[in-house]
């Protein structure tokens, strides 16, 4: 019976998830792996590019992490800086959350994370 339960369960809610507003804030990312986090008015400064520029060069090691419900114009512009820099990013739409909100300008726009580890001293938040 509890099989059963479970199966209904999964089927009419999803696999559960850990900390699933963190990971939506953070464009799919827990807070533990991040590096550095823009928001989407940050992103609008044309001098925030020189910022990401350099600390992307800094950092190869980390993967650039794209809120795909920004503008196509923001999203193609550090997606090319990334390409540019053969430097690893993902832009994340998040379509089929359970959460639907409109973008607002304090959301995170560009994430800077670890795919898999825990970051022992984070640039910027």
């Amino acid at each position: 019976m509890d099989d059963l339960n479970s199966f209904i369960q999964l089927h009419a809610y999803g696999i559960p998830q850990i900390k699933p507003d963190e990971k939506r804030a953070f464009l799919g990312n827990f807070r533990e792996r991040v590096a550095m986090a823009v928001t989407v008015r940050q992103l609008q400064d044309p001098q925030i590019y020189q910022l990401l520029q350099s600390v992307l060069e800094r950092y190869p090691q980390y993967r650039v992490y794209l809120n795909g419900r920004m503008s196509n114009h923001l999203i193609m512009t550090y997606l090319k800086q990334a390409q540019v820099l053969n430097y690893p990013f993902t832009v994340m739409a998040q379509t089929g959350m359970r959460v639907q909100h409109d973008l607002a300008s304090n959301d995170f726009g560009w994430v800077l994370a670890h795919p898999t580890d825990k970051i022992e001293r984070p640039i910027l938040i």
